[in-house]
């Protein structure tokens, strides 16, 4: 048994793969915590299970163990437990699911049995997304306990960067993923102390230009590759960059992007930024991927929301008059990713360009205020989408 013990919220293929990948080989015994029965039941007889890191030089294969699983949707005072005696929480649960966290965190927070303050790294595809998941659990905490939260708890933003594939079929727990990763975790909420010890993780002072860079590249590129691709009948991503067209589009999206990094960052050079674009096309190009367009377009009323990879850019640029043709180009192949099988946002996006008026569709869908040198910009391209789509 490990005398270091990490709680993680969510089973799912990141935080298997990556986040528990990073733990188990810092010496934590990891506690998995979710909601899905089959997940959890699975996990509880399962002693070890296999992560394979797949890059262009081959494959490197991984064995995790050292771990459990609870349910917190039926074990939920042992989850508060668990937490109370816990060293770090981590979770990959998807923004929307934050809130419903907060409630057994905070609770084992209150119930605090070690003396050294509970670290708590949120594992997001969102910016600040540690900060969101904090203040819904200072919500739920005593006067007293937020008075001195510092001594009780530790809330460090994060950057994640690794890609999961489609998982073959009959892959049980184990887990394909890319070997590339980056893992940054703000170093100053730990301070005069250190850091959790976690091998692989980059500890930064400023985070926001990690966040930002990995966003506003990393997850704009392989979003614009993946809506073009859908939009043109392509199946994976890899075949998206193949064609000439859409490869040209994929990096001078991202010209504008980085202009925009390069700008607001000033330690960030042009040079250093091309090569990071380079770097993230070539790896989004590999065909051993096997990415699949629907499945990374998934979700795209969050994709398109106020500070999310298209409009977040966008909107910077927008306001220093700066050029977003190529960012529009990839809001509307987004907003023709409706009624896509197996993603609810789609049908909900198909509907709010249904019911709603361009100027009410926008507002609703990108969170602009109307005022916004963006506004209306996109107001235009959801009126195109609306028209040919009915």
């Amino acid at each position: 048994m490990s005398d270091k013990k990490a709680i993680h919220f969510g089973g799912g293929n990141i935080g298997r793969g990556f986040v528990a990948e990073f733990l188990h080989n810092s010496g934590f015994e990891v506690v998995f915590i979710d909601v899905i029965d089959s997940l959890i039941e699975t996990l509880q007889k399962t002693s070890s299970y296999e992560v394979t890191e797949i890059g262009p030089e081959g494959e490197t294969k991984f064995t995790i163990d050292n771990f459990r699983a609870i349910n917190s949707k039926h074990e939920m005072e042992n989850v508060v437990k668990e937490i109370a005696t816990a060293d770090i929480v981590t979770c990959a649960v998807g923004p929307n699911i934050l809130k419903f966290i907060a409630e057994p965190i905070a609770k084992g927070i209150e119930a605090r049995e070690k003396s050294d303050p509970l670290a708590v790294v949120a594992c997001e595809n969102a910016i600040g997304a540690t900060d969101t998941l904090r203040g819904f659990i200072e919500q739920k905490l005593s006067d007293s306990t937020k008075s001195n939260i510092k001594d009780k708890a530790r809330f460090a933003n994060s950057a994640i960067d690794r890609i999961v594939p489609l998982q073959d079929e009959g892959m049980g727990m184990n887990v394909k993923i890319e070997k590339f990763y980056e893992w940054c975790v703000e170093s100053e909420p730990f301070k005069p102390a250190g850091p959790p010890d976690i091998k692989g993780v980059h500890y930064v002072e400023d985070l926001q230009p990690y966040i930002e860079r990995k966003l506003f590249t990393v997850n704009t590129g392989h979003a614009t590759a993946a809506y073009y691709g859908y939009n043109k009948g392509k199946t994976y991503v890899h075949e998206v960059l193949e064609d000439k067209e859409l490869h040209d589009i994929v990096q001078n999206t991202l010209k504008e992007t980085a202009h925009l990094i390069t700008t607001k960052f000033e330690h960030i050079s042009k040079q250093e930024q091309d090569d990071y674009v380079q770097a993230i096309v070539k790896r989004i190009s590999n065909p051993v991927l096997k990415d699949v367009v629907s499945r990374v377009g998934r979700a795209p009323l969050r994709k398109l929301s106020r500070k999310e990879r298209f409009i977040g850019p966008a909107a910077h640029l927008a306001e220093s008059g700066d050029k977003i043709d190529c960012l529009l180009g990839g809001i509307e192949m987004a907003l023709r990713f409706q009624n896509v099988e197996g993603d609810e946002e789609s049908a909900d996006l198909a509907k709010k360009l249904k019911e709603m008026n361009a100027t009410e569709a926008t507002k609703s869908i990108t969170g602009l205020e109307d005022n916004h040198p963006l506004f209306k910009r996109v107001e235009e391209v959801v009126a195109k989408v609306q028209k040919e789509s009915s």
